[in-house]
């Protein structure tokens, strides 16, 4: 493979976009006001479930100052009926609300009052009066065990179950076992932006300002709730404010602007509130992990079982894999790993941020560290002693695997001096503690396509329908351009966000900038090969050029772009097909981090010292983003190991803690200095770029080394996570 050069791809290169962002001038969904004025939808929410409607009294609300109309299921536009078609999917199945006198779970809309301004439409909300007849609900997955069954498959998992050796035998034989079940709580991603849709239709033609991480499946969502050509959407989505895996699809908000906004015949802003998000929005549902681990008397791993049970929603076809990890970390003769689910009647359950993994090794990974202590071998030295030559679960071989390395200048780094006593260390009050874990996610690489047009002036365009959430995939795709171009920054533009660009797999699975970054430089591939071309056709005798200004430089002369392109430019696409890339050899991205912990010996309270995490993730595309990310991916485990939790009521399945005042993520005083290291290298066997993906390493690990942290500080072994004071309290050492 000819390697890219590096001199623009991998330098800290600050955001194109990001002075369009401090300035305001960036276009969000909300901002978006089009040439009609949008009205404004506001939803109203069913106060019980499951059930059917009985009464529904919107008179006084219609009549309300500035309310131009209710959509109920009495007028609601004709949709698809929800779920169908039945092979679509759950990210293009029909999304359809407000179909029926059904109401599905607590929060589901009733209603959507539509006015002229927002005030108006919030208090004609309040005065809907509703009557459900409620029938019984299954709401907690663990109460309902025995109705538990196997889902037709798993979020980023090829099988749903797995079983290689003996693991009955294998783990009869171990001369140390850990049994122990670690629960997971429900959490929600807590974008900055909520979800947000402006729909206009102009005819029969629909479109849709949006905020969404996957352009080309909306459509489809759209197409097939409605019932109209997919050529008659589109999808406009060029910045979006985070989305952790909760806008991958469409939902609520975006069905409801869309029929308003055919009811109305004119555009319709719909914005959900905070709250709102909590039941029309997705959520990671709450697990219970079964974990049972044998080892011999050497430290080898003899048998490992991870079994999973949580909640599924009612026709969502969706159930995350936290075993995935399990099945790629350690070498074992015997490895058995199966996924259940209870279907619930619960807001939409899909992925969130490291769906699988995030709590995976939050429980795999504290559950090595019990058996490394029942072993009497340092946590470190007994991952490196069970480190795989093969994919554990199929026997294939790793494209690449450094965690070793990534293991040991971890150590090294942090100042790992081995498990100390628990409870040993103190600081006056403060117990201190340090704990470690590793990452692993699998790496992937999705079709995607890309045009690049250059201009007689020497000025690039890229355009594809990616998604840029934050993550930086405006700067990154600018700096692969001009370096595979040889061209300066600053005279590439890129476009992203429309459903009329080139269709690549958007933003999501930490699969997108390897996706469209590599479509992107084939794009700019061909683009040189046909300047080549035309340059030996006038008698130059070149392999490379570059562009400066408007002219192309080829070493032996300076050519006028005018003479080789002509007025209107010259256009290309670039494409990327993974099974180019597809050597059968296994391909993850890895990590190790380090966490120090204090505990206050009088109240328990748990304070984060210092968090270090070493990561592979091939080539760099970017220094400062690819920090970014891994950080923003670490402060997501401090939040998943000490503070993040959707609490239910089991009683009527609703969301009880449905603000940032009572759903806590980490703030500031949560997250002490992190320290993110990156190992320079270059994955062959990845995508033309040598690049992995990384979006979502940095959450791998972090938790589980702040809980293995907090056992070292306290000796108390915590299988429940978040990690709360109380669960402390009654078993703190004293002075």
């Amino acid at each position: 493979m000819n390697r890219p050069s590096s001199s623009i791809v991998g330098t800290p290169m600050d955001r194109v976009d990001g002075l369009a962002k401090v300035t305001g001038q960036a276009c969000y969904a909300a901002d978006y006001r089009g040439d009609r004025g949008a009205a404004e939808g506001y939803i109203v929410e069913a106060p019980a479930a499951p059930g059917r409607i009985v009464r529904l009294d919107v008179e006084a609300a219609e009549q309300a100052e500035g309310v131009i109309a209710v959509i109920t299921h009495r007028n609601a536009p004709r949709q698809r009926p929800h779920g169908m078609p039945e092979d679509a999917g759950r990210f293009t199945q029909s999304h359809a609300l407000l179909e029926r006198d059904r109401v599905r779970y607590f929060g589901e809309p009733i209603a959507l009052v539509v006015a002229e301004t927002l005030e108006q439409a919030r208090h004609a909300a309040k005065l809907v009066e509703v009557e459900i007849d409620c029938g019984e609900g299954t709401f907690n997955p663990f109460e309902n065990a025995a109705s538990a069954v196997k889902p037709d498959s798993l979020d980023g998992a090829d099988q749903v179950d797995t079983d290689k050796g003996d693991f009955d035998t294998e783990y009869a034989g171990s001369d140390h076992r850990v049994d122990a079940d670690y629960h997971t709580s429900a959490q929600h991603a807590a974008a900055m932006e909520p979800h947000t849709t402006v729909a206009e239709w102009d005819g029969d033609d629909l479109t849709v300002h949006m905020a969404i991480q996957i352009v080309s499946s909306a459509v489809e969502a759209f197409s097939n709730t409605l019932g109209i050509d997919k050529e008659r959407i589109r999808i406009v989505s060029p910045f979006t404010g985070g989305g952790f895996g909760s806008k991958l699809g469409i939902h609520n908000e975006a069905v409801l602007a869309a029929l308003a906004a055919k009811a109305v015949d004119r555009p319709v802003r719909v914005v959900q509130t905070r709250r709102n998000l909590f039941s029309n929005a997705p959520h990671r549902s709450r697990h219970r992990q079964k974990l049972q681990l044998g080892a011999d008397k050497k430290g080898r791993l003899k048998a490992i079982r991870h079994a999973s049970l949580a909640a599924m929603a009612r026709d969502y076809p969706f159930a995350e894999a936290p075993a995935s990890p399990t099945r790629a970390s350690y070498a074992v003769p015997a490895l058995r790993t199966t996924h259940r689910v209870v279907k619930a009647d619960i807001p939409k359950v899909d992925s969130m941020r490291a769906p699988g993994e995030a709590i995976g090794t939050l429980t795999f990974e504290t559950a090595i560290d019990e058996l490394a202590e029942a072993c009497g071998i340092d946590p470190v030295e007994f991952r490196l002693r069970n480190e795989p030559d093969a994919d554990p679960q199929t026997g294939k071989p790793f494209a690449d695997r450094r965690l070793a390395e990534c293991l040991r200048q971890g150590a090294a780094d942090f100042g790992w001096q081995g498990r100390q006593a628990p409870g040993s260390r103190r600081q006056g009050r403060k117990l201190l503690g340090c704990g470690m874990a590793t990452a692993i996610r699998p790496n992937q690489l999705n079709p995607a396509e890309a045009e690049a047009h250059l201009t007689p002036d020497g000025r690039l365009r890229v355009r594809l329908d990616m998604t840029d959430i934050g993550t930086g995939s405006y700067t990154i795709l600018t700096q692969i351009a001009a370096d595979a171009l040889s061209i300066a920054p600053d005279r590439v533009t890129v476009e992203l966000g429309d459903s009329e660009f080139p269709e690549t797999a958007g933003s999501g699975g930490s699969f997108g900038a390897a996706s469209s970054g590599s479509a992107v430089y084939e794009a700019c591939r061909e683009m040189v090969e046909q300047l080549l071309s035309r340059l030996n056709e006038q008698g130059h005798t070149v392999n490379s050029v570059s562009i400066d200004g408007d002219r192309v430089m080829t070493g032996e002369a300076s050519v006028p772009l005018a003479t080789l392109i002509d007025a209107g430019g010259l256009t290309v696409t670039g494409e990327i097909d993974p099974d180019n890339y597809d050597s059968g050899e296994k391909n993850y991205s890895y990590g190790a981090q380090f966490a120090e912990v204090e505990v206050d010996a009088d109240t328990g309270e748990i304070r984060l010292r210092r968090l270090l995490g070493v990561f592979d993730a091939g080539r760099i595309l970017n220094q400062k983003t690819a920090r970014s990310q891994l950080m923003g991916g670490m402060i997501f485990g401090i939040g998943g190991a000490l503070l993040e939790q959707s609490l239910m009521d089991d009683r009527y399945g609703s969301f009880m803690n449905r603000d940032f005042a009572e759903y806590h993520i980490a703030v500031n005083r949560d997250v002490p200095d992190l320290q993110v290291r990156m190992l320079a290298g270059y994955s062959e066997k990845s995508n033309p770029l040598g690049s992995k993906g990384l979006g979502e390493l940095g959450i791998c690990g972090a938790g589980p080394a702040i809980a293995n942290a907090v056992y070292e500080a306290t000796g108390i072994r915590v299988r429940k996570f978040p990690i709360h004071m109380e669960d402390l309290l009654p078993s703190l050492p004293r002075s």
